[in-house]
């Protein structure tokens, strides 16, 4: 698998930000964060090279579920407080934001903030705006967000 430019990038700002704090001896939980994010970004299969779906468990979590061309098969978990705190995110970002912005204000683990933000993607709630960068679709996007999880909520699991 070939890294994408940007998947590059942010590994590169990540790991420059944790050799700045480590020559400072200031070690954060963030910059291990963001090393952690990039580096799992640069492993993630291309959208071409795997299906992914979306569900809601019985915990209300929304579920993530990857199934990579090569490779074994991953779901990832994004519950509902946290699905929430990103469609809160989306709707009072007042310029294009990008996966890192919504996981700081949201204040989230990484993977939880990956999931709503890839389910906001497919369903069209956020759409690229250059770059890295995305912005809400329409003008209601924490209602476009909430209804977008229950609807899918309420389909329930495949048979």
């Amino acid at each position: 698998m070939q890294a994408t430019r940007a998947q590059l990038e942010a590994l590169l700002d990540a790991a420059e930000r944790l050799l700045n704090a480590r020559e400072v001896q200031m070690l954060t939980t963030e910059e291990w964060d963001a090393l952690e994010h990039a580096v799992a970004a640069c492993n993630e299969p291309p959208a071409n090279e795997r299906t992914e779906t979306f569900t809601v468990d019985s915990s209300r979590a929304l579920v993530r579920s990857v199934v990579p061309m090569k490779g074994e098969p991953y779901q990832h978990r994004c519950p509902e407080d946290a699905f929430e705190a990103v469609a809160h995110a989306v709707a009072e970002a007042t310029s294009p934001f990008n996966l890192e912005d919504l996981r700081y204000a949201a204040n989230i683990p990484w993977t939880q903030a990956a999931v709503a933000f890839a389910f906001l993607k497919e369903r069209s709630v956020v759409v690229p705006a250059g770059g890295r960068s995305h912005a809400a679709a329409g003008a209601t996007p924490y209602e476009d967000a909430m209804v977008e999880f229950h609807a899918l909520r309420e389909k329930g699991p495949s048979v």
